[in-house]
């Protein structure tokens, strides 16, 4: 039987959503085994005073499997 576990996080990118999914997933797969799924549950853009987009943010829920 296997038990897994969710944790959300948020990232950020100055390039697209997908680089901030990615980066997201990448940082937590240096601390946290057998990531198996991620889901986006929110999108949104972070402007600068000129109205020119400066960040793009994920936030995210990533499901792994807990160690028997």
């Amino acid at each position: 039987m296997s038990v897994a576990k969710v944790i959300e996080i948020t990232s950020t990118s100055p390039g697209s959503f997908e680089d901030a999914i990615r980066k997201g997933i990448a940082k937590a797969q240096r601390t946290i085994d057998d990531i198996r799924g991620a889901w986006i549950s929110e999108q949104k853009v972070v402007l600068a005073d000129d109205g020119t987009i400066k960040h793009f943010r994920v936030d995210m829920k990533l499901t792994f499997v807990l160690e028997d």
